[in-house]
């Protein structure tokens, strides 16, 4: 269906705990919004079809999904979700079956890079040249757009499986990553700090060194993040970010990280998503290719 000429296209922000789905004539024009729980693939995948095809023809369909993801087109495993730790959903052709299901044309990539798509090209990033988004929640995920384009190596960046340094007051826990141990996501994403703590970040007391310990290594990607790729704006979302106070703590220990050292000085900023928690939405329709 269209509307005064505009094609009308689809999104799917496919998380682990839920799928969002719109369809809208661009990512800011967004006509329906839907979500359901994430449960088996072919409860989920069937659910989001039968939502999409109650809303009329689409002519295009973007999906920003969880990972690890098949990102090379020229690979049979292209669109898939490969060795996710997610149950149930280890080697699912996502992109696949919404291609045989509705015929049209399929855009795929991670749903942070998506969100660091949409984020670029309407909202904290506008005017810049580069821009990375890390979520801080279930897991730890992170995209990097430069000059527009998402980057894409051998494969996705996995911005949440670096090995931070550990801080003087978090030398015992062994993490929680399954392949990793005490890597990033292992230490600092939601269910890590709930281990830890008990409870999640911002149900402790504003005084209690978790915010310190996170914080801290956080700081340390966005360090990394600009000593590596002298990447213009950091965005950071996801529940965890939702602390009070976090986004400051970061800003603050990267900046002292940083020792005023790095030749982009004020360009370099550590901001919360303008999209709030529409990024990734608004970044899987902007996959989906209208040709």
């Amino acid at each position: 269906m269209s509307s005064a000429g505009k094609l009308l296209m689809g999104g799917i922000e496919a998380g682990g705990t839920k799928f969002v789905l719109a369809v809208g004539y661009s990512p800011i024009e967004i006509i329906e919004r839907h979500e359901i729980p994430t449960r088996d693939p072919a409860t989920t995948l069937a659910q989001a079809s039968e939502w999409f095809e109650a809303q009329g023809s689409i002519n295009a369909l973007g999906i920003a999904s969880f990972g690890p993801v098949e990102l090379d087109r020229s690979s049979p495993l292209w669109g898939h979700i490969t060795n996710t730790p997610k149950p149930g959903w280890e080697n699912c052709d996502v992109a696949g079956y919404f291609a045989d299901r509705f015929g049209v044309p399929i855009g795929f990539d991670t749903d942070v890079n998506a969100a660091a798509l949409a984020e670029y090209q309407h909202g904290a990033g506008k005017g810049a040249s580069s821009l990375a988004y890390v979520t801080v929640g279930t897991g730890i995920g992170g995209g990097l757009v430069l000059d527009g384009r998402a980057v894409h190596g051998a494969a996705h960046p996995e911005m949440g499986h670096i090995f931070p340094r550990r801080h003087a007051d978090d030398r015992e826990f062994e993490g929680i990553c399954p392949h990793h141990g005490d890597c990033l996501e292992g230490l600092t994403s939601g269910p890590a700090i709930k281990a830890r703590w008990g409870v999640s970040l911002s149900e402790l007391p504003a005084d209690h060194i978790a915010h310190e310990i996170i914080a801290d290594y956080l700081a340390q990607l966005a360090h990394s993040l600009i000593a590596m790729m002298a990447v213009e704006i950091i965005v950071f979302g996801g529940g965890v970010m939702r602390t009070g106070g976090l986004l400051e703590r970061v800003d603050r220990k990267a900046s002292e990280f940083g020792a005023r050292y790095f030749p982009g000085g004020s360009k370099h900023k550590i901001v919360s998503p303008d999209l709030d928690q529409n990024a990734g939405l608004a970044g899987a329709l902007m996959l989906a290719p209208l040709v």
